[in-house]
């Protein structure tokens, strides 16, 4: 594996870690790892910078819902017309194209459930082109990302008994 591509793994497992840090361990120069970042970003190989939040930790109130959606293709552009006019809605947070039954999959915010089924009903199933979709409703995240939501109870201790 190449240093850039080093360089990247390391921001994709924590892009608070600064370019110090990554030239230490690749042992680089500073200057180097800065421009490559600066390339990176530059070129639209790195498009954001995100904070990973527990939910545990934090109420927002909002819903999330994974939608499978079956799709007929369209001739000349397949599923990418239809998916870039689902993407353009904002309560559409990823979509993502699938093999298996079903075609896309979106991941969809609401307010409430009433708010993502109206999304579902009135928005997403009567675009042309979409012909079936199932809604599932995410109760309780206990891992994104490699990152594990568990509470630790660190006070806990092992019964002894006699």
């Amino acid at each position: 594996m190449d240093k850039r591509q080093k360089i990247l793994d390391f921001m994709t497992r924590d892009s608070r870690i600064s370019a110090a840090q990554i030239a230490a361990m690749l042992d680089m120069d500073e200057s180097e790892v800065r421009r490559a970042i600066k390339g990176f970003e530059d070129d639209n190989v790195i498009v954001k910078y995100k904070a990973m939040v527990n939910p545990q930790k934090v109420e927002n109130g909002n819903v999330t819902a994974l939608i499978e959606i079956k799709v007929i293709p369209e001739r000349g552009t397949g599923f990418d017309s239809v998916s870039e006019r689902i993407a353009k809605f904002p309560e559409v947070k990823s979509l993502f194209l699938l093999s298996g039954t079903y075609d896309l999959l979106a991941i969809v915010e609401g307010r409430n459930l009433q708010e993502v089924s109206a999304f579902v009903s009135q928005k997403l199933a009567t675009i042309e082109r979409v012909q079936s979709t199932t809604t599932h409703f995410l109760l309780k995240k206990y891992k994104e990302d490699g990152i594990e939501f568990f509470e630790q109870d660190r006070t806990r201790r092992l019964q002894i008994t006699p």
